[in-house]
Protein backbone atom coordinates (compact mmCIF):
# COMPACT_ATOMS: atom_id res chain seq x y z
CA UNK A 1 0.00 0.00 0.00
CA UNK A 2 1.30 3.42 -1.06
CA UNK A 3 -1.03 5.67 0.21
CA UNK A 4 -1.92 6.58 3.90
CA UNK A 5 -4.19 3.66 5.31
CA UNK A 6 -8.05 4.64 5.00
CA UNK A 7 -9.98 3.82 8.34
CA UNK A 8 -12.04 0.06 6.52
CA UNK A 9 -8.20 -0.65 5.46
CA UNK A 10 -7.24 -0.33 9.21
CA UNK A 11 -10.39 -2.04 10.45
CA UNK A 12 -9.94 -4.94 7.94
CA UNK A 13 -6.60 -5.29 9.09
CA UNK A 14 -7.34 -5.55 12.57
CA UNK A 15 -9.70 -8.00 12.14
CA UNK A 16 -7.25 -10.32 10.54
CA UNK A 17 -4.65 -9.72 12.89
CA UNK A 18 -7.50 -10.43 16.03
CA UNK A 19 -8.54 -13.45 14.25
CA UNK A 20 -5.44 -15.02 12.98
CA UNK A 21 -2.13 -13.94 15.67
CA UNK A 22 -2.32 -17.07 17.61
CA UNK A 23 -2.57 -19.49 15.00
CA UNK A 24 -0.09 -18.15 12.85
CA UNK A 25 2.17 -17.85 15.58
CA UNK A 26 1.66 -21.75 17.10
CA UNK A 27 2.47 -22.77 12.89
CA UNK A 28 5.95 -20.32 13.00
CA UNK A 29 6.69 -21.65 16.75
CA UNK A 30 6.25 -25.27 15.60
CA UNK A 31 8.57 -24.74 12.64
CA UNK A 32 10.93 -22.10 14.95
CA UNK A 33 11.77 -23.13 18.53
CA UNK A 34 13.21 -20.40 19.47
CA UNK A 35 10.02 -17.96 20.99
CA UNK A 36 12.27 -14.68 19.81
CA UNK A 37 12.71 -16.05 16.46
CA UNK A 38 9.07 -16.82 15.75
CA UNK A 39 8.00 -14.32 16.98
CA UNK A 40 9.75 -12.05 14.73
CA UNK A 41 8.75 -14.06 11.47
CA UNK A 42 4.85 -13.72 12.83
CA UNK A 43 5.63 -10.18 12.90
CA UNK A 44 7.17 -10.28 9.35
CA UNK A 45 4.16 -12.36 7.81
CA UNK A 46 1.63 -9.65 9.76
CA UNK A 47 3.72 -6.52 7.87
CA UNK A 48 3.47 -8.48 4.49
CA UNK A 49 0.13 -8.90 4.89
CA UNK A 50 0.16 -4.80 6.02
CA UNK A 51 2.19 -4.07 3.11
CA UNK A 52 -0.52 -6.18 0.44
CA UNK A 53 -3.77 -5.42 2.31
CA UNK A 54 -5.35 -4.47 -1.42
CA UNK A 55 -4.76 -7.94 -2.46
CA UNK A 56 -5.95 -9.81 0.73
CA UNK A 57 -8.82 -12.15 -0.29
CA UNK A 58 -12.21 -11.11 0.41
CA UNK A 59 -13.60 -13.91 2.62
CA UNK A 60 -11.96 -14.43 5.74
CA UNK A 61 -11.32 -18.27 4.61
CA UNK A 62 -9.54 -17.17 1.79
CA UNK A 63 -7.95 -14.60 3.81
CA UNK A 64 -6.67 -16.91 6.35
CA UNK A 65 -5.12 -19.48 3.86
CA UNK A 66 -3.83 -16.87 2.00
CA UNK A 67 -1.69 -15.80 5.21
CA UNK A 68 -0.76 -18.88 6.23
CA UNK A 69 0.84 -19.30 2.68
CA UNK A 70 2.70 -15.49 3.75
CA UNK A 71 3.90 -17.00 6.65
CA UNK A 72 5.11 -20.27 5.15
CA UNK A 73 7.06 -17.81 2.80
CA UNK A 74 8.31 -15.50 5.54
CA UNK A 75 9.62 -18.87 7.22
CA UNK A 76 11.35 -19.61 4.04
CA UNK A 77 13.15 -16.25 3.44
CA UNK A 78 14.07 -16.48 7.21
CA UNK A 79 16.46 -18.82 6.06
CA UNK A 80 15.47 -21.72 8.41
CA UNK A 81 12.36 -23.01 6.95
CA UNK A 82 13.65 -26.39 6.79
CA UNK A 83 12.06 -28.51 9.36
CA UNK A 84 14.68 -28.60 12.58
CA UNK A 85 14.11 -32.22 12.83
CA UNK A 86 15.24 -32.95 16.31
CA UNK A 87 14.08 -29.68 17.64
CA UNK A 88 10.58 -30.15 15.70
CA UNK A 89 9.94 -33.98 16.67
CA UNK A 90 10.69 -33.64 20.31
CA UNK A 91 8.48 -30.47 20.74
CA UNK A 92 5.64 -32.23 18.35
CA UNK A 93 5.93 -35.61 20.24
CA UNK A 94 4.58 -33.89 23.47
CA UNK A 95 0.63 -33.46 21.42
CA UNK A 96 1.24 -35.97 19.34
CA UNK A 97 0.41 -38.96 21.83
CA UNK A 98 -3.16 -38.24 21.83
CA UNK A 99 -3.67 -36.78 18.66
CA UNK A 100 -2.08 -39.52 16.32
CA UNK A 101 -3.92 -42.30 18.21
CA UNK A 102 -6.67 -41.06 17.29
CA UNK A 103 -5.89 -41.26 13.59
CA UNK A 104 -5.21 -44.82 14.63
CA UNK A 105 -1.44 -45.25 14.89
CA UNK A 106 -1.62 -46.40 18.51
CA UNK A 107 0.98 -46.24 21.11
CA UNK A 108 4.44 -44.93 21.13
CA UNK A 109 6.68 -43.80 23.17
CA UNK A 110 8.65 -40.09 22.33
CA UNK A 111 11.76 -41.68 21.47
CA UNK A 112 10.42 -43.97 18.75
CA UNK A 113 7.93 -41.34 17.31
CA UNK A 114 10.88 -38.58 17.09
CA UNK A 115 12.79 -41.13 15.10
CA UNK A 116 10.23 -42.25 13.28
CA UNK A 117 9.28 -38.40 12.18
CA UNK A 118 13.11 -37.69 11.00
CA UNK A 119 12.64 -40.29 9.06
CA UNK A 120 10.22 -38.70 6.92
CA UNK A 121 10.82 -36.23 4.08
CA UNK A 122 10.66 -32.67 4.69
CA UNK A 123 7.23 -32.63 2.60
CA UNK A 124 5.93 -35.50 4.69
CA UNK A 125 6.54 -33.62 7.48
CA UNK A 126 5.18 -30.39 6.40
CA UNK A 127 1.71 -32.11 5.12
CA UNK A 128 1.08 -34.00 8.80
CA UNK A 129 1.93 -31.09 10.56
CA UNK A 130 -0.60 -28.99 8.82
CA UNK A 131 -3.07 -31.57 9.17
CA UNK A 132 -2.66 -32.86 12.84
CA UNK A 133 -0.79 -29.81 14.60
CA UNK A 134 -2.12 -26.70 12.57
CA UNK A 135 -5.52 -28.07 12.20
CA UNK A 136 -5.57 -26.45 8.75
CA UNK A 137 -8.22 -28.18 5.99
CA UNK A 138 -7.08 -29.89 3.42
CA UNK A 139 -8.06 -27.25 0.60
CA UNK A 140 -6.36 -24.52 2.60
CA UNK A 141 -2.97 -26.52 2.93
CA UNK A 142 -3.19 -27.13 -0.39
CA UNK A 143 -3.28 -23.20 -0.76
CA UNK A 144 -1.14 -22.46 1.46
CA UNK A 145 1.16 -25.39 -0.37
CA UNK A 146 0.43 -23.59 -3.95
CA UNK A 147 -0.82 -27.72 -5.09
CA UNK A 148 -3.96 -29.12 -5.61
CA UNK A 149 -6.30 -30.21 -2.94
CA UNK A 150 -5.86 -33.91 -4.79
CA UNK A 151 -2.05 -33.36 -4.83
CA UNK A 152 -2.29 -32.18 -0.86
CA UNK A 153 -4.49 -35.53 0.06
CA UNK A 154 -1.81 -37.40 -1.79
CA UNK A 155 1.01 -36.44 0.03
CA UNK A 156 -1.10 -35.90 3.43
CA UNK A 157 -1.91 -39.98 3.07
CA UNK A 158 1.36 -40.69 1.58
CA UNK A 159 2.63 -39.06 4.59
CA UNK A 160 0.98 -41.25 7.26
CA UNK A 161 1.39 -44.42 5.79
CA UNK A 162 5.13 -43.78 5.68
CA UNK A 163 5.18 -42.69 9.46
CA UNK A 164 2.88 -45.68 10.24
CA UNK A 165 5.49 -47.44 8.38
CA UNK A 166 8.38 -46.08 10.54
CA UNK A 167 6.76 -46.45 13.79
CA UNK A 168 6.30 -50.36 12.71
CA UNK A 169 2.62 -50.61 13.37
CA UNK A 170 1.37 -52.45 10.52
CA UNK A 171 4.11 -53.95 9.61
CA UNK A 172 3.62 -56.19 6.49
CA UNK A 173 2.18 -59.93 7.53
CA UNK A 174 3.71 -61.54 4.44
CA UNK A 175 7.21 -60.29 3.00
CA UNK A 176 6.63 -59.03 -0.21
CA UNK A 177 8.56 -60.34 -3.86
CA UNK A 178 8.72 -58.74 -6.79
CA UNK A 179 6.11 -60.39 -9.00
CA UNK A 180 8.17 -62.97 -11.49
CA UNK A 181 6.43 -63.59 -14.86
CA UNK A 182 7.73 -67.03 -16.82
CA UNK A 183 8.26 -66.78 -20.31
CA UNK A 184 6.96 -69.97 -22.31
Amino acid sequence: MNSPPLPQDQERFRALYDATYEPVLRFIQRRIPEEHRAEDVTHETFLVAWRRLDTLPDTAEDARAWLFGVARKCLLAEGKSRFRRTALSVRLSLEVRTQVSDEGLGAFDRAEFAQAWNKLRPAEQEALALALWDDISSADAARILHISTAAYRTRLNRARTSLRHHLDIFPPAVPTRPYLRTHS
